[in-house]
């Protein structure tokens, strides 16, 4: 499995603890593709969309298209950004647009409160 950035794959995050997401879930890959040497990716969860999500700002909006597959309107929940072994990894679903993946990096910004500059 070589997983890419903007894919959208289903992933086995079982075992879980606490209030992590869990089961057989479809996730992003938020992960530069260029960077590490382990076999590991950064992903943000996807869960079924509902209007209260509006309110937050670690839920982006995915609609259901031809290219990213998906059965329904989601939600990338960024405030569950994990990092797992492609191994986890069970069978690509579809791709997201450049500029879903922009809205999700700047959730994920948003919900680390990174607030400084590095020079």
């Amino acid at each position: 499995m070589n997983p890419k950035q903007c894919e959208i794959w289903l992933v086995d995050l079982n075992p879980t603890k606490g209030q992590e997401i869990n089961k057989r879930r479809t996730c992003v890959v938020v992960s530069d593709d260029a960077i590490g040497k382990l076999k590991n990716k950064t992903v943000v969860p996807l869960t079924e969309w509902k209007e209260v999500f509006e309110l937050v700002p670690w839920m982006i909006k995915i609609d259901k298209s031809d290219t990213n597959n998906l059965d329904k309107t989601s939600a990338s929940d960024t405030f569950q950004i994990r990092n797992l072994s492609t191994e986890r990894f069970i069978k690509k679903i579809g791709v997201i647009e450049s500029v879903q993946l922009f809205k999700i990096h700047e959730s994920i910004v948003k919900t680390l409160n990174i607030s400084y500059s590095i020079k």
